[in-house]
């Protein structure tokens, strides 16, 4: 399936959405480009979704991004199964401050195995501090949930709306062939 938004900003689609098909007997993977992307391989400046996701939101199998959600993802705020960046949550997790069940980290580190250079917490710690109250505090620093909350609240809105215009376009698809006659492939 391959849908494009009419609107552009800047040469690229608001929205690009792009599936793999069938040709000539062999799979071709689906490149979405666009402000939000989503395809098999997906490159979009706002939100991308994939099995390669790159953008600032980016959610899949393997991501980059700002925000980057995924199997392996890496990024500004990683979160995944294993999470490269500078705030890195995950399985192992590796960044300036990391949290996970392996947690590697420049800074602060807080999981089942953490090791940082400075401050540490977790089942084995390793660091000048390593679970003593100064690693403790400083994690409670980093790890303001009350800030994080904030965050959260104020951008909630970005996939929400990403999804509508998403499904906006994917209906105005299927009116517009229904319009014209032409089958729409169970799409």
């Amino acid at each position: 399936m391959e849908y494009k938004s009419r609107t552009e900003f800047f040469g690229l689609p608001l929205v690009h959405v792009s599936t793999g098909a069938v040709r000539d007997g062999r799979y071709t993977r689906g490149i979405a480009r666009g402000w939000i992307a989503l395809g098999d391989i997906a490159f979009g400046v706002i939100l991308s979704a994939g099995g390669l996701s790159v953008g600032g939101i980016s959610v899949g199998g393997v991501t980059l991004g700002l925000l980057s959600l995924g199997g392996l993802s890496l990024g500004g705020i990683a979160v995944g199964g294993l999470a490269v960046g500078i705030m890195a949550v995950g399985g192992v997790a590796v960044g300036v401050v990391a949290c996970g069940g392996a947690a590697l980290a420049w800074k602060a580190a807080y999981g089942g195995f953490a090791v940082a250079g400075e401050a540490a917490v977790g089942g084995r710690a390793i660091a000048p501090h390593a679970n003593d109250q100064y690693a403790v505090e400083y994690l409670k620093k980093l790890w303001n949930m009350a800030d994080i909350r904030h965050i959260l609240e104020k951008t909630a809105w970005i996939p929400v709306v990403a999804v509508l215009l998403i499904v906006r376009g994917i209906v105005r698809q299927k009116k517009k062939r229904m319009e014209e006659g032409t089958p729409s492939d169970g799409t």
